[in-house]
């Protein structure tokens, strides 16, 4: 997948658990871990907007695109 996570990086610099993202962003728990271990297909722009706005990012700094080889 050309998509890399940073949410993990970022949490950890925030010093936020999965539990505590889920309870600010109200986004769900496996949700908050398929997207933090690049499990996660698809996701809704809303989503995306929960969970930057929980850790004061932008959208652009939760992925990073990969151009493939």
């Amino acid at each position: 997948m050309p998509f890399v996570s940073n949410l993990g990086e970022i949490m950890k610099e925030k010093g936020l658990t999965y539990e505590e993202l889920q309870f600010k962003s109200k986004v769900a728990p496996d949700t908050v871990a398929r997207a933090k271990d690049e499990r996660i297909a698809s996701c809704k722009l809303l989503t995306l907007e929960k969970l930057a706005n929980a850790l004061d990012v932008d959208v652009c700094d939760l992925f990073q695109w990969v151009k493939e080889k």
